[in-house]
């Protein structure tokens, strides 16, 4: 087992356990239905299945960084983000992750892979523009963070049941169940996207319940990791008050990514945030913060 000298959150830990559990579980109640549904079809939605979660699980940090339209960049291209990067592996005890920089003025970071071999650890130019030196620190080790207490290859995995879901959804409203005419085909119609919603929605809910946490552990482990959770504070705030400013028709293309992002691109108001939201809010975040610093004063 690697060890770092990331701060271990047995909160988190256990919520990744128990989350795996359920959507494990929900899993295979969702092809269990399938079976008994689709009957000479299941094959067809095991191989898909099967496809979706190798391109998902193995090459998660590539896609995330094309979508995002993210390159790698060398020392000697981006000095300063591989010295804050270089300066928080050391600090963690963490293999060096490969380094990118996605040209977008939507001040943000994120981290994906695997694993810690397989790990890419992203800035956006917004980002890198508008943070101080000790403001990044703190972003980026807020990002290993994720990488060290691998949360980022559980919400991966945990993120797949609702993919698949939502394409047996798509196969059922507008494959071929819909140009058959007999009474038990007409009923697959109805049956297999209900059921595929009813997963995707508990495996939605699942996965953000489990997002919001890691945020708030991986806020954690950066301010304990850096000794300086006021960074890690103005980071948030600077970078909140500058996604605010950005517009929105920018936002959405990014959204998509939010439960990657150290800060969310959009989010809800208040009464949905809360049950909805990939992030805790702010004022969650910074009162978090604010506690550490009592408590690393106090030490």
């Amino acid at each position: 087992m690697n060890r770092n000298r990331f701060a271990p959150d047995r909160g988190l830990t256990t919520r990744m356990v128990v989350t795996m559990f359920l959507i494990g579980l929900l899993y295979v109640v969702f092809v269990g239905a399938l079976l008994v549904l689709l009957q000479g079809s299941w094959p067809v939605i095991l191989v898909i299945a099967g496809i979706l979660f190798i391109a998902q699980f193995w090459f998660s940090d590539r896609i995330a960084a094309f979508s995002m339209g993210a390159h790698e960049v060398t020392p000697e291209q981006a000095p300063e983000l591989h010295g804050v990067v270089d300066r928080i592996c050391a600090l963690g005890d963490l293999p060096k992750p490969r380094v990118a920089i996605a040209d977008s003025d939507v001040p943000n970071a994120f981290a994906t892979g695997r694993n810690q071999k397989n790990t890419l650890v992203c800035a956006t130019t917004g980002l890198l523009r508008r943070l101080e030196p000790d403001e990044l620190e703190g972003v980026i080790a807020h990002e290993l963070s994720h990488v060290a207490h691998k949360d980022v290859a559980v919400m991966t995995i945990a993120s797949f049941l609702g993919i698949l879901a939502g394409v047996v959804t798509r196969i059922g409203l507008w494959g071929g169940f819909r140009r058959a005419r007999d009474p038990g085909t007409a009923a697959l119609v109805v049956l297999v996207p209900l059921v595929s919603a009813v997963v995707y929605v508990i495996s939605f809910l699942l996965t953000r319940m489990l997002s919001r946490y890691r945020e708030l552990s991986a806020d954690r482990s950066a301010a304990l990791l850096t000794g300086r959770p006021s960074s890690l504070a103005s980071a948030l705030t600077k970078v909140s008050g500058q996604i605010a400013a950005i517009p929105t028709r920018d936002l959405r293309k990014v959204e998509p990514f939010n439960a990657f992002f150290f800060a969310p691109a959009l989010s809800g108001g208040p009464s949905i945030s809360r049950l909805l939201s990939t992030h805790p809010t702010l004022e969650k975040r910074l009162e978090q913060l604010g506690r550490i610093t009592l408590e690393l004063d106090r030490r």
